[in-house]
């Protein structure tokens, strides 16, 4: 019986082996009929209902998972766990909890700009819009409105050693608006991204707004998910880890493809550990570009089309989950179309569509005839025309951008904590020392005022920060939020050895502190 039975699985074998490769086949077929026809002609209704879709998706996203953003941080949400959903959702957030939406009021940021400048508007005019907007912002957003705000500008104002926040996933979650105006234009979205990424991202950080932006363009002239995926990581530079990360969760889907938790395992493994990001080194916590996408990637692919699977799965896997099922059901809204996006699912948008998002004069109404307005330009002045109700496209193939990475030779050694006899400066203590060994440091705090003196912004904290006894920089730690600086001071590439600090405050007053948090150290490789 065993020679039998052996032969039987073999046999099974060799079947499933060759249908994956007439399925491989057919996919590479489809690609190359695609690549030698350089224009398509999509219809101008078809291409204004992709648009919405995706704008829409990301709304139904990011409200679906609204309550569990980074409350499961290291681990997934489990099927049993409710995530609820009704006609009443979106309109609940819009009014008592706007802030929600940011990665959709960021995205119309910069469509403002490009509407009221442009489509050649510079970095500068986006930088200034952002940087002055009443909205609050966190992390490399923060850190980049914080630099330019005091001078330092794009693409310096996103550059690591200017931010620690440089790989983290801001850009990332604001980059659909490039893809949405540039369809089937991979390369047109990606010079985009370099013009408007490098404001607040860098390196990986960067990687995942380009890599978001391309696969929203390549959603208008590929219905494949899996080959829209595949075909927009040729966007990446292949040495990066960004492209690692996301090429490892395919290939993880084909070896496990009814698996979603074994392929989320698989990316904890390998991809889980930040580098960058003070609060996501050595903790749960992670806001890292490439782990976040890579969530958004694993809810496209294993919800094979299913626009509920495909929003929930990106969901579970958790993190930043409100803005991950915001890309992945903006990215499939996008190829399925606003027409076709479920009922179910589309409840409750009525209710909100000509409300204006928080802090902008743009409603989704308003942004669905901007976006695809801008879209026929830039199907126009890249060798597309508009032929009665149809529009001729001509498509890009996906080509890589320049290679960059953040934190090279930085490894995260350790945490030093500061005592609480030690952790205040104050009027009456003005100065904290300490020594370390390493290649970098980073000083995590930050400014605070007395509730009375909060309405008063004309006195910001200002401190020097000496290293090995040289002046390493003269900063201002503004308390309010807005302006806020995200940690209190930093320095990387310095010489593998024990370096002394001291972090002095000039002009403190009553009434005003700054709190030392924690020492985050950086040695070089071994």
């Amino acid at each position: 019986m065993k020679p039998a039975n052996w032969t039987l699985a073999t046999f099974i074998l060799i079947l499933i082996f060759l249908s994956n490769c007439n399925r491989e086949q057919a996919r590479e077929n489809k690609q190359s009929i695609s690549e030698s026809s350089a224009m398509i002609t999509l219809k101008q209704e078809d291409l204004r209902d992709k648009i919405k879709g995706g704008w829409a998706g990301q709304v139904i996203g990011c409200t679906y998972g609204g309550p569990t953003e980074f409350r499961y941080c290291g681990t997934m949400i489990q099927d049993d766990t409710p995530i609820p959903w009704d006609d009443g959702r979106m309109k609940w957030y819009y009014a008592h909890e706007p802030g929600l939406y940011d990665d959709v009021y960021m995205d119309l940021t910069f469509v403002e700009v490009l509407e009221k400048e442009g489509l050649d508007a510079p970095a500068m005019a986006h930088a200034q819009a952002f940087a002055h907007a009443d909205y609050q912002l966190w992390h490399a957003n923060q850190a980049a409105r914080y630099n330019i705000l005091n001078g330092l500008q794009p693409p310096a104002s996103g550059y690591w050693e200017n931010n620690p926040h440089a790989d983290d996933i801001d850009f990332q979650i604001e980059s659909d608006f490039a893809g949405l105006m540039s369809p089937g234009m991979p390369v047109t979205a990606a010079e985009i991204c370099d013009r408007i990424g490098h404001i607040m991202n860098y390196g990986d950080g960067w990687y995942g707004g380009v890599y978001v932006a391309t696969v929203y363009s390549l959603a208008f002239i590929y219905d494949d998910v899996e080959l829209i995926l595949t075909r927009a990581l040729q966007t990446i530079p292949r040495q990066s880890t960004f492209y690692q990360c996301i090429s490892d969760v395919i290939q993880w889907y084909h070896q496990y493809p009814n698996d979603w938790k074994r392929t989320w395992f698989e990316c904890e493994k390998k991809w889980s550990s930040d580098i960058g990001c003070p609060d996501g080194v050595f903790s749960a916590f992670n806001i890292d570009a490439k782990i976040n996408a890579a969530y958004i990637v694993i809810g496209l692919l294993y919800g094979n089309k299913d626009y509920g699977k495909t929003i929930d799965i990106s969901t579970r896997c958790g993190q930043d989950s409100d803005c991950n099922p915001a890309s992945a059901a903006g990215i499939l809204g996008t190829v399925l179309g606003y027409a076709n996006i479920p009922d179910y699912w589309k409840q409750g948008l009525s209710a909100v569509e000509k409300i204006d998002f928080k802090y902008t004069t743009v409603s989704l109404n308003a942004v669905y005839e901007l976006s695809y307005q801008h879209a026929l330009q830039n199907i126009e002045r890249h060798g597309g025309e508009r032929s009665g109700e149809q529009v001729q496209i001509k498509t890009q193939k996906p080509l890589p951008v320049k290679y960059e990475k953040a934190f090279v030779g930085h490894i995260p050694d350790k945490f030093l904590n500061i005592d609480a006899a030690h952790n205040r400066l104050n009027i009456n203590s003005r100065e904290f020392t300490f020594e370390f060994e390493g290649v970098g440091f980073v000083v995590t705090g930050r400014s605070v005022r007395e509730r009375q003196q909060k309405s008063d912004k004309t006195h910001d904290p200002q401190i020097e920060v000496v290293i090995d006894g040289i002046l390493s920089e003269t900063a201002v730690l503004p308390t309010d939020i807005n302006r806020r600086r995200n940690e209190i001071c930093w320095k990387y590439n310095l010489p593998m050895q024990t370096h002394a600090v001291t972090i002095t405050w000039h002009n403190p007053e009553p009434g005003c502190e700054l709190i030392l948090n924690k020492i985050l150290i950086y040695v070089g490789p071994s």
